[in-house]
């Protein structure tokens, strides 16, 4: 049957009118990461009608992502993730136009990553702190809308970077630190109010230096919907999205959602006794 874009995203007509449907066929986004978080924010934009994605990983999918990442099959084992999730979304959309980058983003191809993107969604894996850092800056630069959303035990926390107001390392304060305090502020500056933090009922496993933590589909799932929505608001211009220092959580498991604003990021008074609560609970080993 030849694919009807009409037809196809039909049902998205009432939450938004055709004409901004229409202008959602016309955007552009780029998505680094195509694991827990990314793959499944490609899915839900290509659903949401988006008609261009740069999506970039040079990863390959293992069995040990089965519990979370949407292109995770037992027929993709071993299969790069920047084909197996181009795949899937054309699948969805065939009309799409997907541009991968197969070896992730790195310096030699930022500028291709970023030309014409109308606003970019962090998927890397929680650990690239470098490639994140490096990104979000050639966001910040390029007057870029960023949003990354965390998947912290069975919710989401939201940081949206808006184009003219604080930067990535202006919240997060990463310039001249060590790898360990890295993932403190990082911590700290996704989940200020921890509400995840209470029913992590094994802590043996997390552990920082084998770059391996707990995750959930749940709060996968969650990211993709509360990351869609953000998108949808900042390319249509539909009301309010709290740019950083704001930073949104809502626990599935606890019910409980919370708005945090921190002037000056993790310099902030909270943020700094937060950090001195996350930095001894480091297992570096």
């Amino acid at each position: 049957m030849p694919f009807d874009q009409d037809a196809a995203f039909s049902r998205n007509i009432g939450w938004v009118t055709e004409e901004e449907q229409a202008r959602l066929r016309s955007m552009r986004v780029a998505v680094a990461g195509l694991g827990g978080v990314g793959g499944a924010h490609v899915l839900t934009l290509a659903r949401l009608g988006l008609g261009a994605f740069h999506i970039a990983d040079f990863d390959r999918f293992e069995v040990h992502n089965f519990n979370r990442q949407a292109g995770a099959f037992v027929s993709t084992i071993g299969q790069a993730k920047s084909e197996v999730i181009a795949r899937m979304a054309r699948d969805v959309n065939p009309a799409a136009e997907i541009r991968s980058f197969a070896d992730g983003v790195t310096p030699g191809n930022l500028g291709a990553f970023l030309d014409g993107v109308d606003v970019y969604v962090d998927g890397i894996d929680f650990f690239a702190a470098d490639a994140r850092r490096m990104l979000f800056q050639a966001c910040h630069e390029r007057g870029i809308p960023a949003v990354t959303a965390a998947p912290l035990g069975m919710g989401v926390s939201l940081l949206y970077f808006k184009p003219g107001g604080m930067s990535f390392e202006q919240y997060f304060r990463l310039e001249g630190c060590d790898t360990t305090e890295q993932y403190a502020r990082f911590i700290a500056g996704l989940s200020p109010a921890m509400l995840q933090r209470p029913y992590l009922v094994a802590p043996q496993a997390v552990d920082f230096a084998a770059h391996k933590g707990p995750s959930t589909v749940m709060a996968c799932d969650l990211c993709a919907g509360v990351t869609g929505t953000a998108v949808l608001k900042i390319l249509l211009g539909r009301g309010p999205l709290r740019p950083a220092p704001w930073a949104m959580q809502f626990d599935a498991y606890r019910q409980r959602l919370s708005f945090t604003w921190r002037p000056g990021g993790n310099a902030n008074p909270l943020q700094r006794l937060l950090l001195a609560l996350i930095r001894p609970r480091l297992r570096l080993n």
